[in-house]
Formats: C-alpha cells, structure tokens, sequence
C-alpha cells in the first residue's frame, strides 16, 4: 500500500489570505492527503471562534505559532507585523517540523513531505528547502500582480521605479509584449495616503520576488481562462482557483469574523436583481466624511441595499449618525458587520456588488455573475479594478472629487450606471459560465489540482 502524504500549509495572517489558503487545504484533503494548517496564535483563535464545527470533527488538522506581537494594535501596523513574523515564526516552524518527525519514527505516514506557502510568508520556503522537503508557493491575488511583484528587479533597472517602488514617469508600464500595460498608479505597492506603509509595501513585495526562488511552482486562486497572457509569462504558475467554499458541513470556512446567518432570510424577501450588496473587506478603512457620503449616496437611491459595516471601518467614532442612519433606512436596507459573502452574491435577488475589489471579493462575483462597483483601497485593489473596467468590462469605477471624496452622487451615478448596462451583464454571465467550467469536470484548474496531488503524492 502506498505511503499516505502529510501536507503543511503556512497561510499569511490577514483574511484574504487564510481564507483560499484554507478553501485549497480542503481539496487537497479531499483527495486522501493528511493536511495540517499553520496560523499565528491570534489569527487560529478567531478562525475556530467564528467557525464553529457541530461534532468537533475537521478533515485537517490545525496548528498555531506565536507571532511574536503583544497587542492587536501591533498586528496593524504593517512595518511591525511583517518583521515580527519574518523574524520570529520560521523557528517555530522548523522546530514543529523536527517535532513531528521524531514523534513519526517508524510511521512515515506521518512525517511533512510537503510544504506550501503563502508568497508573502515566503520564509516557510526557506525553511522547507533548507529542511529538504518538497515546496510549493501559493499566491491569493490575480497572476497579473504576481508577475508585476516579479517583475521589481527589471523595473529598477530599467528605470521604471526607483528604489522605492515609486514610479518616475507616468506612463503605462510594460513588463511583456503579451500582457496589458499596468498603469503606474496600479502598482500593488502603491499607498499614496501613507508613504511609510508604501515603503513597507514594497519592500515586502521585494521580499516575495526573492522568496519564490524558493519554489518552482506556484498554485494561484485563479483560472487560465480569465488570465492566459499573465500564466504564460510565469514558468510554474498553476491556476487551481476560482477557489470557492465548500457545501460540506465538515469544511471550516475561514472567516475570521461570526457571519450574520439572518442575511439569506432577508434577501428572501427581496425581487431578483434587487438588492445592491456593498462590503469593502477586511482592512479598508474610511474617513467619518467618506463613510457619510456612502451612507447618503445608499439612501438616496432608494433601492434595497445589504451593506457590511465592520465595527472599525472608520477612523473616528460614527455612532451618533449610524443610528439615525438605520432608523431612516429601515425599510429598505439592512447593515451587518460581517457577512456569508459567497451566498449573498449567489442569492438570486443581488443585481450588483459595491466592492474593495480584493481579489477573493472580485472572484466571488465574477464567478457568481454579479456585476461590479469597484471602490478599491490598497494593494492590489487598483489594479484588480482596471482589469474589472477596462479588460474583463464586467463593472465602473467610482471616483474621487477633487479632495479625493466619492461624493453621494457619484455613487448613486455609478450604481444606476452598473445596474442599466446589457453589455456588463452579458459579460458578468460569459465570466459566471467560464469560471465554473474551469473547476468542473475536464476543466483547467480542476485538472491543475489533480495533477499538483499527483506531485505531491509522487
């Protein structure tokens, strides 16, 4: 009988990262292969607190590693966080891995004979190459923006950026004849509402171009499809995605927050193509100013809305106006903090999606058809956006004023202008049928798993 395979996934401690690490653990597991997933201490205790699981039984198995911060306030700052994991988790790593072979002496079942990464916690590579395991990277963005990210060194000398990752001309940005040009404010790193976090961006996105030197293949929640110029650009990319939750009961979802069950019950009650949902993900963060215009703009547009609200979605105290807020929208919006996005956007009565466009967020929708409104943040946001607007033609953009405020009005423009477009629906369904059929039987991601367990396996 062969050998069973004990499989180590490292995840990155933000949502959108544990999130389609977790959903690919799962099908891995669903093919026979042991897997154990490793989180920081901090980010393990919200996914078990807001997953939990009826009988207490998982098909994998999950450990957590201290990462090194006191206080949650740390764990927002970036500069802090990256350089206390980088410094402090591949001991722990290294050390459990030891751990686990000298308590399998005998049972090779046991031992890990395969690690994958998350990019950006790219020192787990490292450590699997120099421990002699077998590696894969994982990367839970678009293939476009690993290619910019591996792309940095040929930039820099091509005096395209500088030393900083800021761009020195304004033009459009060509790293391949084959692929469209970036625009330079699209640049993943780009943060220009706080320079220092862009330093750390950067330099970060640096530190994944060298890491995944530490791998020759890379799984990436994507489908060739929807990204063929990007994938043959990159020796080893390996779309396996849309990576979407499972219907098994037994499948932890990774949400690092308890979802509002209540939502499916009031969509229920709305026509189709009704409701507009907006959510802005995990770490989008509004001035009291934007949050009202937002606010106004839903209101004044009279149409049912399901709006996602975290508790620390504004920088300042807005409770005062949330309250009168809810009482004058009663009728016809409800506000949750956090919410089953992936049924939500399935739900029948969703006309449109007003999103952050991270790419978990911009898979969801394109793979359930729902049009887009695309008000992005950081990272890898903007240039996620110019692909929804300008080459998929699945959703708008909103736009700043000249202070960089989306206005009332604008939103409401945008979201009539996104609801009355025949030629983004059309697109949103062409993208609803691709996305399916790429992770069903004979389709292309579907047939990149099975042949990534065949290697694992091997």
């Amino acid at each position: 009988m062969a050998e069973l395979k004990h499989v180590l996934c490292i995840s990155f401690p933000l949502q959108g990262h544990v999130t389609p690490l977790l959903k690919l653990s799962h099908c891995i597991a669903d093919h026979g292969i042991k897997v154990t997933v490793v989180n920081t201490e901090f980010v393990h205790a919200q996914v078990m607190a807001a997953n939990q699981l009826d009988d207490g039984s998982n098909p994998i198995d999950f450990v957590a590693f201290p990462d090194g911060l006191e206080t949650d306030e740390e764990r927002k700052d970036w500069a802090k966080l990256l350089e206390s994991i980088s410094r402090v988790m591949p001991g722990y790593l290294q050390e459990f891995i030891e751990k686990v072979k000298q308590q399998s002496k005998g049972n090779e079942d046991e031992q890990i004979n395969f690690v994958i990464a998350d990019l950006t916690a790219g020192w787990a590579l490292e450590v699997a190459e120099r421990m002699g395991i077998k590696r894969a990277g994982f990367w839970a963005a678009s293939v476009s923006c690993l290619a910019l990210i591996l792309h940095i060194r040929k930039l820099i000398e091509g005096g395209v950026i500088d030393n900083d990752g800021i761009a020195l001309k304004n033009d459009a940005i060509s790293i391949s004849k084959d692929l469209p040009s970036y625009k330079s404010d699209d640049l993943t790193w780009t943060f220009p509402e706080d320079l220092t976090a862009q330093k750390v961006i950067f330099n970060w996105a640096s530190t994944i171009a060298h890491h995944s030197t530490y791998s020759t293949s890379y799984l990436c929640n994507s489908f060739h499809e929807l990204e063929a110029s990007a994938c043959g650009i990159i020796p080893g990319v390996l779309p396996v995605g849309p990576l979407l939750a499972s219907t098994q009961l037994l499948h932890r979802r990774g949400s690092l927050w308890n979802e509002d069950s209540t939502c499916s019950n009031w969509l229920d009650q709305h026509p189709p193509q009704s409701v507009i949902y907006v959510a802005f993900g995990s770490t989008t963060i509004f001035s009291p100013e934007q949050f009202y215009e937002l606010a106004h703009g839903l209101e004044q547009i009279g149409r049912p809305f399901l709006w996602v609200v975290r508790p620390d979605m504004t920088d300042a105290p807005v409770n005062k106006f949330h309250g009168t807020f809810l009482q004058r929208v009663r009728n016809h919006g409800k506000v949750i903090q956090w919410a089953p996005q992936e049924e939500v956007l399935a739900h029948p009565s969703v006309a449109c999606f007003f999103t952050h466009c991270g790419w978990n967020s911009t898979l969801e929708g394109l793979s359930n058809g729902v049009p887009l409104l695309c008000c992005p943040y950081f990272a890898d946001q903007r240039l996620n956006r110019s692909f929804v607007c300008d080459v998929w033609r699945v959703g708008l953009g909103v736009d700043g004023d000249e202070n960089g405020v989306i206005t009332r009005h604008e939103v409401r423009t945008k979201i009539l202008a996104v609801l009355g477009s025949d030629e983004i629906k059309a697109n949103c369904q062409r993208m609803k049928e691709m996305a399916r059929k790429s992770v069903s039987e004979g389709g292309s991601s579907l047939k990149n798993l099975e042949s990534f367990v065949e290697l694992i396996k091997a």
